[in-house]
């Protein structure tokens, strides 16, 4: 858009004044004329904000994981201990959270350091959601029939309602962002951003914006010719583009000599007979590599296919973290879907950052991550462990608007003074009406009452009795809990002692879109029963097994109600309803049959893990507290993974029974077991064995 550079007329000055008198709008080309940029070309749009955020929260440690290692050729390459875990050194982080957030923490936090001291960010790579069609769910197997893992409404609020302005509206979400990419990247950096033909032309205008024309080094075209024609009113839309950016193009790494392509079938440079004699000789590794690139989409029967709808093949990123980052190099990917750039990365030899909101990417990435540890361990070659972070308690008091630079005393006063508003938040999302004249309880819900957990810290078994005390007074039988944390082993203790005293209590997990105003506004915000898991320890002498013995859920994504008035005459669905996966049959005169798939409580489990020695070791975060910088205990520990068994594609079988720990010394040991669902719903459970 062109900027006139002459001052306004007096006539215009005085429209302009006008206008904003009257809450009137100021046509466009007199608010370029008033435009202060000095550019010719000048990049506007309805609601551009300048300004990106700097709130810097801590982030908190959910699992820590690390095949051990053995092989006496692989000790030297890292620092390790006696049973060949990394002990010190660089983690690679996968970072569960809103993107903006993550990145604002990383920019202006204690992370920076520890991202510089390994020689800086080096590489970005992004495939961003293009357009409200955007899919993030994901087909799941059960018992020969698939399931469609549904996106969470907070990707959905996030991703999908970003166009709910049109396309200003996704460039504000963009912009913010790549701002933060911007500053986080070293100055031999380089960012590779993946889109299509919906949104080239508005990116690449942004990241001249940000990154600056001079530092745009190539638009690359990613031809994917194995998919066929599937339109005869126009040509097959049969490739993306990737731009990429330096920091500074005088600086940026460029491996070139690294990417050599075969020739091509047929050309002379292919031929034996090429004479010895020319002026010009073939390369014997290939050609050169230039911005087309013909790679193929990943085959359906591929090892690698995962199931995800926007994966992309890891021949593709193979090439870019070649080019632009060497070895020992930190590579980043802040849209990581089902983590290929993560698994590339390690397989390559960079240390890698992955971040997603979708917690079932994070825990496909998860398993994804660990079966690259278990090949290269095969290989005898290093790899390194990687933490699983979110942005915990301090990303909720964020949206609530508590100040987290504040030490806890003064948190907990500006948590106090919104009491009440938090309290309304929720229940409004459950919709729930607010009661008074209870001491412990908050709403109600048709028959049942309504109990809103802390913010801050797990719902205890000490707030349990409470409520119970409360109800025995005033003869309440129902009770639903509604919590973002829970006390390790309070479902059962529920189950014993509540529900035979006649208190029929439901716990229920808060979830994150409820500080969404839209997601509350649509009635979208769905809160899930905590799942229950009972295993058993198995002790002989000094060596300890863990058995998984039971586990129960409730959740439910459809209404089955709606779904079967929808269902087509000789059509089938795959729904969930209640913790049971049902697959719906209408045959052609309408009759409907139904067929629970998940035969077992084993079916559900996807993946679990143990940590032997779960108080091991204490979760050290640092914090601003009045402009000083502290380290604090959590009160929380680190999950160390040391044994876990997940399906993959080519296994759909798991294990029920750990592996044999050892232990050095008789004591009492906490026990803890992680169990992901095959929706990627995290439960957690603890036991204490005296060995």
């Amino acid at each position: 858009m062109l900027q006139d550079k002459n001052n306004l007329s007096e006539k215009e000055k005085e429209q302009v004044i006008t206008l904003i008198k009257e809450g009137g709008i100021i046509p466009k080309e007199l608010l370029y004329k008033m435009a202060k940029d000095d550019e010719d070309v000048f990049l506007f749009w309805n609601g551009r904000n300048e300004e990106v955020t700097n709130a810097v929260l801590p982030f908190h440690s959910i699992e820590h994981i690390d095949e051990p290692r053995k092989e006496i050729e692989t000790l030297s390459l890292l620092d390790l201990d006696d049973r060949g875990r990394q002990k010190k050194g660089w983690t690679n982080k996968l970072i569960w959270g809103d993107n903006r957030l993550v990145l604002s923490s990383l920019v202006n936090g204690h992370l920076k350091e520890e991202i510089e001291k390994e020689g800086g960010l080096k590489l970005i790579y992004i495939d961003p959601p293009f357009a409200v069609g955007s899919d993030f769910s994901i087909d799941i197997k059960i018992n020969g029939d698939e399931v469609t893992k549904k996106p969470s409404i907070i990707e959905e609020i996030a991703y999908r309602d970003t166009w709910g302005k049109g396309i200003s509206s996704y460039l504000n979400m963009m912009y913010e962002r790549l701002k933060l990419m911007h500053d986080l990247l070293a100055e031999d950096g380089s960012i590779y951003v993946h889109c299509d033909w919906r949104m080239n032309s508005y990116i690449s205008i942004i990241l001249d914006n940000i990154f600056g024309n001079s530092n745009s080094l190539n638009e690359i075209i990613w031809h994917y010719y194995n998919i066929a024609p599937s339109s005869k009113r126009f040509f097959a839309k049969n490739h993306d583009n990737i731009f990429w950016y330096a920091k500074n193009e005088k600086k940026q790494i460029f491996n070139l000599e690294n990417l050599r392509i075969p020739y091509e079938e047929g050309s002379a440079y292919a031929k034996k007979g090429w004479s010895k004699n020319s002026k010009y000789k073939p390369n014997p590794e290939g050609k050169l590599m230039d911005d087309v690139w013909r790679i193929p989409t990943i085959n359906n029967m591929a090892i690698e296919r995962i199931g995800y709808a926007t994966q992309k093949p890891e021949a593709l990123l193979e090439r870019i973290i070649k080019a632009s980052s060497n070895k020992s190099d930190l590579v980043a990917d802040f849209f990581c879907g089902s983590g290929t750039t993560c698994a590339v990365a390690e397989k390559l030899g960079r240390k890698w950052i992955g971040v997603d909101l979708g917690r079932f990417a994070i825990h496909i990435t998860r398993k994804r991550i660990i079966n690259v540890q278990r090949e290269l361990k095969k290989e005898n070659k290093p790899y390194r462990a990687f933490e699983i972070l979110n942005l915990g308690k301090y990303e909720r008091k964020y949206f609530l608007g508590i100040n987290t630079n504040l030490s806890e005393e003064e948190q907990q006063k500006q948590l106090e003074l919104k009491q009440e508003q938090y309290v309304n938040l929720i229940l409004e999302g459950y919709k729930a009406k607010k009661i008074k004249e209870f001491k412990t309880l908050h709403g109600q819900k048709g028959q049942r009452f309504v109990f809103v957990g802390p913010i801050d810290f797990p719902v205890t078994k000490t707030i349990i009795e409470d409520i119970y005390k409360e109800c025995q007074e005033k003869l309440i039988t129902n009770v639903d809990v509604l919590g973002f944390e829970f006390e390790m082993g309070l479902k059962p203790y529920i189950e014993q002692e509540m529900n035979e005293a006649g208190v029929n209590l439901k716990l229920k997990n808060i979830p994150r879109e409820v500080f969404d105003r839209q997601a509350v506004e649509k009635g979208q915000v769905k809160f899930y029963d905590v799942a229950y898991l009972e295993i058993e320890p198995i002790l002989t002498n000094n060596k300890l097994q863990v058995k998984l013995k039971d586990f129960i859920t409730t959740f439910t994504q459809d209404d089955l109600t709606e779904i079967e008035q929808s269902l087509n005459r000789g059509s089938s669905k795959v729904v969930i309803e209640d913790g049971n996966i049902i697959k719906l049959t209408k045959d052609k005169d309408g009759i409907l049959k139904r067929e629970t798939l998940t035969k077992d409580w084993k079916d559900w489990i996807d993946y679990w893990a143990v940590d032997f020695n779960y108080q091991n070791k204490k979760e050290i975060i640092r914090v601003i507290r009045n402009g000083e910088e502290k380290e604090e205990w959590t009160g929380n520990y680190i999950f160390e993974n040391e044994w876990q068994t997940f399906r993959t594609k080519k296994n759909s079988e798991i294990e029920l029974i750990s592996m044999s720990h050892t232990y050095d010394k008789p004591g009492r040991y906490k026990i803890a077991v992680r169990v992901v669902d095959i929706l990627g719903q995290d439960t957690l459970q603890t036991i204490e064995v005296n060995v």
